[in-house]
């Protein structure tokens, strides 16, 4: 992943303050491009901390959230008003600050919707190809313009974990997941080919326990299967944003 650019920040705090901001004016260049924008989200404590950022930041107002898209990366199989859903921990963190339209929202189906994580997969494969369909194109995945994640302390990113047959899936962009090595245990995720479909893919990785994670996926050893997050890159920017304690012994990139 050496293709990737490292900006370090001070402290999670500065972490999720300053991707916010980054985030608001992706938002507002796509806005002013193609008249709407289009944000995939993930889970975790700094994902969450990213949005809770983004409602509380005053420059939130220069986006018009009515015409932001929302999808997720990944969700856990459980039922829809769960607390270990990524879509109700957003919901949680943006505490209704942002005008967003329900319509334009879209959430992976919950176990209480769907019978197994393969309709709910199935599911979601047909609302991204019918947002494609609408933005004219027959690929199956509209337009991103930004994929957030978060790197694992096992280089996992969305629900593809190391040496899992998932990581190596090319044939659809959404997939079930079951005995996840972390629970819970059945989930719904993207595959690579969809993550790697973004414009711009930031990698969120903060904490000393992730130093090691964030070594292994800059290894140029390091394979898809081995370590997940070292394979995943945006089509015009791939960033690692990451705190300073989680960099020991890495070089660090200029900010440019």
């Amino acid at each position: 992943m050496n293709h990737a650019r490292i900006i370090p920040h001070g402290s999670q705090e500065q972490l999720a303050q300053e991707t916010s901001r980054r985030v608001i004016t992706v938002l507002e260049q796509a806005q002013d491009e193609r008249g709407e924008a289009t944000l995939v989200l993930t889970g975790g404590s700094m994902g969450n901390k990213v949005i809770q950022a983004i409602a509380n930041d005053p420059d939130s107002a220069l986006v018009d959230w009515s015409r932001v898209n929302v999808w997720w990366s990944d969700e856990r199989f459980v039922p829809g008003a769960d607390s270990e859903r990524n879509g109700v921990q957003a919901a949680d963190a943006a505490q209704g600050q942002l005008d967003l339209e329900w319509d334009r929202i879209h959430p992976i189906a919950a176990s209480d919707e769907m019978s197994t994580a393969e309709e709910a997969s199935a599911d979601y494969r047909e609302e991204l190809a019918t947002a494609a369909e609408q933005e004219g194109s027959d690929s199956g995945l509209p337009y991103f313009d930004l994929m957030l994640l978060s790197l694992g302390p096992d280089t996992h990113v969305a629900s593809l974990f190391p040496g899992r047959e998932e990581v190596t899936v090319t044939s659809t962009p959404v997939m079930a997941v079951h005995d996840s090595p972390k629970p819970p245990p059945t989930r719904v995720t993207m595959t690579l080919p969809a993550i790697n479909s973004a414009e711009r893919v930031w990698l969120l990785v903060a904490g000393s326990a992730k130093a090691k994670a964030l070594a292994a996926i800059r290894d140029p050893e390091a394979t898809p299967q081995s370590t997940p997050g070292s394979a995943v890159r945006g089509t015009e920017e791939t960033l690692l944003l990451v705190t300073e304690d989680a960099l020991p012994g890495l070089p660090q990139d200029p900010e440019g």
